[in-house]
């Protein structure tokens, strides 16, 4: 039921938010935004996902640390730094993906 729910939801809530793109009016010269707008939904999508995947990515592994942690202190030393290795690939990840947008985008 609550998965239903979510579907329902994000779609209205894309759906909310293509519906100005389709109601402007076309101007003198306004292919150039018509051709633009595939490279900035592409932009969007790319920065999207990877946030919410190195977000997700991110918190298992500080919770699979902190786990690791808590049933053996005296190696919460080494989990520690290997954590923070672990996460700081993660965010370069998210910031790569940062980069393939802008490469997107053209600028």
């Amino acid at each position: 039921m609550t998965r239903k729910v979510l579907f329902v939801v994000v779609a209205l809530v894309l759906l909310s938010m293509a519906s100005p793109v389709f109601a402007e009016e076309a101007a003198a010269g306004g292919g150039a935004y018509q051709r633009d707008v595939g490279k900035f939904i592409a932009a969007a999508f790319v920065l999207g996902l990877a946030a919410f995947a190195g977000a997700f990515g991110q918190a298992k592994a500080i919770a699979a640390a902190c786990t690791s942690m808590g049933r053996n202190p005296g190696a919460a030393g080494p989990v520690r730094i290997t954590m923070i290795i672990g996460v700081a690939f993660i965010e370069s990840l998210v910031i790569y993906a940062l980069l393939i947008a802008f490469i997107i985008l053209g600028k």
